[in-house]
């Protein structure tokens, strides 16, 4: 059953040797994904399981010690997703898990196993919740690190320049994830996600799954949209 869950965002310039000199305009970011994780930790949980969005080679699962690295955005950083096994499991963490991974890392975490689920950011709702409800299933105590982006398309500049929906669909987004709303999760349009650029919505989809007939609150921790995208950092407990 999920006991707990954090929602973070998921782009490498989370990561302050990727951001460079522009790390400082995510220490919010950073210290709310740190609570975030804080809440995981407290939970006690039997299975860690890190969803984020990927690519179709990308998608896993991945086991406990596989590596990412940050060397396609310019810096030679390595990660591993967890503490390392005595063998190192074949395949590469896509971007979004390597954040994860690095999350983790800053927090020592060693509590409980973890793995690693990509999800394609078209993969139906449906099967979606229905990957959610299998995680959820796994053990007596399941975790999830949620990555994932809200709409890239906030303003002029933003990756996907400016469109008028994509701060309601933020702010739904936000309630939904600050309330832990199972409903309204379960409720996005997948195909305006994507028109938005909202790489999250297939892992929140995920979470809302894993949650069925749980009764975990929701806290928001941060909500903004620097650099034209949308980030929440959110916890389920």
């Amino acid at each position: 059953m999920l006991v707990a869950a954090a929602v973070c965002l998921c782009p490498p310039l989370l990561v302050p040797e990727v951001a460079a000199g522009a790390a400082s305009e995510m220490d919010a970011a950073r210290s709310a994904c740190a609570d975030a994780l804080g809440v995981l930790a407290a939970a006690r949980p039997d299975l860690l399981v890190v969803v984020g969005p990927a690519e179709r080679s990308g998608r896993g699962p991945f086991l406990q010690g596989t590596p990412g690295s940050f060397r396609g955005f310019g810096v030679d950083l390595e990660v591993r997703l967890g503490p390392a096994t005595d063998t190192v499991p074949e395949g590469e963490l896509p971007p979004s898990l390597a954040v994860g991974a690095w999350l983790l890392g800053r927090t020592g975490w060693a509590d409980a196993p973890i793995e690693g689920l990509g999800v394609g950011e078209a993969l139906e709702p449906e099967r979606c919740i229905e990957a959610g409800r299998e995680i959820g299933a796994r053990a007596g105590r399941v975790a999830l690190l949620v990555m994932g982006d809200a709409s890239a398309c906030r303003t002029l500049k933003a990756p996907g320049y400016l469109d008028e929906r994509a701060a309601p669909f933020d702010a739904e987004v936000a309630r939904a994830l600050g309330t832990a709303d199972v409903a309204a999760v379960k409720a996005l349009d997948a195909r305006l996600a994507y028109e938005l650029k909202a790489s999250g919505r297939a892992p929140w989809q995920v979470l809302a799954g894993a949650a069925e007939d749980t009764d975990l609150t929701g806290a928001l921790l941060y909500e903004d949209a620097p650099y034209g995208v949308g980030y929440v950092v959110a916890t389920w407990s």
